[in-house]
């Protein structure tokens, strides 16, 4: 288990949250489509498909175009962050992270989602 996907877990799930967990980014994409999250945490560096492809993919496709997503990374300056919400991430969190900045983050990221039915 990767301890910073296993220390998201711990947060989210402390704080109410229902987590899933994808391996890399192809199980991501199909859990996306499978069980269409409310919010994706995704990792920029991953293995069998990175977070910009995923990203890519996710937005491409219909079913899953509205969910928000959050680079969560260690590539951590600002050209990144820029690029990151540049490409369509709808948030960005470099690791090391503070829990309750990710939470905050977390938050403003469903807030800002339609309340129509369409996401769980």
């Amino acid at each position: 288990m990767c301890p910073v996907r296993e220390l998201l877990r711990v947060i989210l799930e402390s704080n109410g949250y229902q987590v899933r967990e994808a391996q890399n980014g192809r199980d991501c994409l199909e859990l996306a489509r499978r069980e269409a999250p409310s919010l994706i945490l995704l990792d920029i560096s991953m293995p069998s498909l990175d977070g910009w492809s995923v990203l890519r993919e996710l937005r491409a496709d219909e079913r899953t175009r509205r969910i928000p997503c959050i680079a969560v990374t260690a590539f951590a300056m600002e050209r990144d962050r820029q690029r990151a919400l540049a490409a369509g991430f709808d948030d960005y969190v470099a690791k090391p992270f503070r829990a309750k900045e990710l939470l905050e983050k977390i938050e403003r990221a469903l807030d800002r989602q339609p309340r129509d039915g369409m996401l769980p």
